[in-house]
């Protein structure tokens, strides 16, 4: 056997030990509650009365099933993938699909929605639920969970559950660099300071309800989305770096409001997930990590379709979005989530392990 490939093989067995030590001290997590926007909305759309929705072809190819779920991907996202790994369920429930029972919900829930984000205007903007209102959506899981459990073992799950926010780039891509209302009045950092604020409150009403492990994940380079890169009138077709910037703002005081939180919220642990350095590894290293096609959603042109605007250009949708980082001109594919995700499993997750 070669060097070479006995370096790969080492790589592999450490890659498959250091996952399966993870998944062996799964059980300390009780559950994956998921607050945030279409990155992790699992289908809570689909029951609102919104054009933000997902729940049609070619939406969902390659989910279990070919099933359009609501979710925003050829497939499952980086929660599903974190859950599995966690021992619960293969994918996450939303909250708002009645078809689930209490005692499904209790291993895993989903409130994202679509659209929405850390600014109340933004989720106004395509009508979906905005923050505020998942968290009031967890007060009324908690009680439903109490009535089905009982209150010692409903605490027990919310104390012990892994919680996940995933949220804010709508707040710039479809409000501040769009609508001339939020420029108006914030200057770009202030604008970043608001939304910080309005993080910093959501964690700390998550903490109030019960939550004790808190993952936040940082915004990751949106001007590097195919969208993003069809509109850039400076340089058409690559990354707009002044939304890059606007994202790096965002992350550095998000992770300095996170170490406030960590010294204010007792017996609570709030981590930061790094998906700009993440998605920026692919973007410069595309294949390293077996993606053909950086540029390009799979659906459609893959310039600008994302949401109904996939659905009218099937016929056009890519073979194989394995191959795509992104599946629509915003979302990534469920291979790029796959990846995101095994670096949180890690990284980010040993702390609670």
């Amino acid at each position: 056997m070669s060097s070479e490939r006995l370096c790969y093989w080492l790589l592999l067995l450490v890659a498959r030990f250091s996952l399966s030590a993870t998944i062996a001290a799964a059980g300390k997590v009780s559950a994956l509650i998921v607050f945030g926007d279409s990155t992790v909305d699992a289908g809570n759309n689909n029951f609102i009365s919104t054009i933000a929705k997902a729940n049609f072809p070619p939406y969902g190819i390659d989910f279990d099933g070919g099933v359009a779920t609501g979710r925003f991907s050829n497939g499952r996202l980086v929660t599903d993938f974190v859950s599995e790994a966690l021992r619960l369920p293969s994918s996450v429930p939303a909250y708002l699909d009645r078809s689930y029972t209490i005692d499904q919900l209790a291993m895993g829930v989903s409130f994202a929605s679509g659209g929405t984000g850390l600014d109340h205007l933004t989720a106004k903007l395509t009508s979906v639920i905005p923050l505020s209102q998942q968290l009031e959506y967890f007060k009324e899981y908690q009680e439903r969970l109490k009535r089905a459990k009982g209150e010692s073992v409903a605490n027990k799950i919310i104390t012990e559950a892994l919680y996940i926010f995933s949220i804010g780039t709508n707040d710039f891509i479809l409000n501040y660099l769009v609508l001339p209302l939020r420029p108006a009045q914030y200057t770009a950092p202030e604008y970043v300071a608001y939304l910080i604020g309005h993080a910093d409150a959501a964690v700390r009403g998550a903490y109030d309800l019960g939550a004790r492990k808190i993952l936040f994940v940082g915004l990751a380079p949106f001007g590097c989305v195919p969208a993003a890169r069809t509109l850039n009138r400076d340089e058409p077709g690559e990354c707009n770096e002044e939304y890059n910037q606007l994202a790096i703002k965002f992350n550095a005081e998000l992770q300095e409001a996170i170490s406030k939180l960590n010294g204010d919220l007792a017996g609570a642990q709030v981590v930061y997930i790094d998906t700009y350095n993440m998605a920026s590894g692919i973007v410069a290293n595309p294949l390293d990590y077996g993606f053909e096609n950086i540029e390009q959603g799979c659906c459609g042109t893959g310039l600008i379709e994302t949401s109904v605007l996939c659905a009218m250009d099937q016929q056009l949708t890519c073979q194989d979005a394995d191959k795509y980082m992104f599946f629509d001109s915003v979302h990534p594919s469920e291979r790029t989530y796959s990846i995101v995700a095994d670096q949180i499993l890690k990284t980010a997750l040993q702390v609670f392990m």
